[in-house]
């Protein structure tokens, strides 16, 4: 699932009461196209992109920042996803170091493979700023390279099951009975809620592996080994998370649409009565006013594999540092805000639904806070501690070539192929990827 759809449903749900532009950037930058070579050294340059989100909370940590730092400011460029992973390698290959920001945005699976790809472009997190104990380790693990740590983490990923408790409730069920259970559990339960409601629990992208793939991290499993060799074939975790999408789409408890704005539709309107996915979700299903006070949120389903888990994650981002800039403050900033401020994800959370990765924000009275939308649950301060429990997986350098290899074979399976045929064609295909 593309991140810039994932942050698009977060505003959408979450209405802003200003319009953020990038013209109200910062007070101390301009918002142009510029890399760390300003000659201020109070002044970061950063390059990150959606302003109502991820752009947003950079403006609010800088006047955290600046409460002990009057002279400090930043300089924020939009940068699309898209646009930045471009930069970076138009910059590595022209060795233009000089042109880079002081700290820019990474998509947290995108991570490594640039870290490892262009290892000039960044810095280590050398001091002690950041205490990345605060984080759950398997956000950490993103951004580590052979034992160094090159990212802050920022915002949450972490998957919950989003479920309408008006249908369940008809049904005979709570939400209570879908925590803390196996896929199987969920499958035979959503059965019976589709035979007694006509209301299939999930729906999901037809050709997309994003739900697999959460099942096969909440296992600690991976689509590469420790080597970063591809383990497609002869995954137990991979077939299981394979098995169990197939039955839940032939039972009819997920229904396939094909579009992302149709997936959305299908929560919106009522087609069917949840979801699992990344907290970011719950921008989309809020949107839906009229449903606010039938949504509740627990954990994720469980394989029934060694060292399965309730707990997954989809997406996330975290903060990298250049290798030019100005890195002693950048990392001084990112400690003192996105690694050490409460005052600041208490502000970002209301307004843009930027759930905290860094673990002591969840004690804020402000997470404790019970959501009208959902029941009166807690779901901000819930969502941060399953985080905390998510198993560390390995993405390696080619995560999104096997991710969309796992996502044709998806669709070949779902059309009839043999799962092993068209998981070992996956293999070849991220084998010849890697040459």
């Amino acid at each position: 699932m593309q991140r810039s759809k994932k942050l698009t449903a977060l505003a959408l749900g979450l209405a802003l009461p200003m319009a953020l532009t990038l013209s109200a950037c910062t007070a101390g930058g301009s918002g142009g196209d510029s890399g760390s070579g300003d000659g201020d050294d109070n002044t970061l340059t950063v390059w990150a992109w959606d302003p109502a989100f991820n752009i947003y909370a950079m403006e609010e940590a800088e006047k955290v920042y600046q409460q002990d730092h009057p002279d400090f400011s930043l300089d924020i460029t939009e940068v699309t996803w898209d646009d930045l992973q471009t930069k970076l390698t138009t910059l590595a290959q022209s060795q233009a170091f000089d042109e880079l920001p002081d700290i820019f945005l990474m998509q947290n699976n995108a991570f490594q493979k640039n870290v490892i790809n262009y290892p000039d472009l960044f810095s280590t997190y050398t001091g002690d700023a950041v205490d990345f104990s605060e984080f759950p380790q398997s956000v950490v693990d993103y951004s580590t390279i052979d034992d160094e740590n090159y990212g802050v983490p920022f915002d949450s990923g972490t998957a919950v099951t989003a479920l309408r408790t008006d249908v369940l409730e008809q049904a005979g069920y709570t939400v209570d009975d879908f925590t803390d259970i196996t896929w199987a559990d969920f499958i035979t339960k959503g059965k019976d809620v589709l035979a007694k409601t006509g209301q299939p629990l999930l729906s999901g992208q037809a050709g997309s592996a994003d739900l697999p793939v959460m099942m096969l991290q909440s296992a600690g499993a991976s689509l590469f080994d420790d080597e970063g060799n591809p383990t497609i074939v002869d995954n137990e975790a991979l077939n299981a998370a394979v098995d169990v999408y197939t039955q839940l789409v032939e039972s009819g408890v997920l229904v396939e649409v094909n579009s992302w704005d149709e997936y959305i539709g299908t929560l919106v309107n009522g087609n069917v009565a949840g979801t699992v996915n990344g907290i970011w979700i719950v921008g989309s299903i809020q949107t839906a006013e009229d449903q606010s006070g039938t949504w509740g949120m627990t954990n994720v389903p469980k394989l029934e594999v060694p060292d399965a888990t309730n707990y997954t994650a989809n997406g996330g981002s975290s903060w990298a540092i250049s290798s030019t800039g100005n890195t002693e403050l950048a990392e001084d900033f990112l400690g003192a805000t996105f690694a050490g401020s409460t005052e600041l994800y208490d502000t970002i959370l209301p307004k843009a639904g930027a759930v905290a990765n860094w673990i002591p924000a969840g004690d804020s009275d402000v997470y404790a806070e019970p959501q009208e939308f959902w029941g009166g649950q807690p779901i901000f301060q819930q969502v941060v501690a399953f985080g905390a429990k998510v198993p560390s997986n390995n993405t390696g350098a080619y995560y999104y070539e096997a991710r969309d290899a796992v996502s044709a074979a998806m669709t070949q399976i779902m059309g009839g192929t043999d799962r092993d045929q068209a998981l070992a064609e996956a293999q070849a295909n991220v084998e010849f990827a890697m040459q």
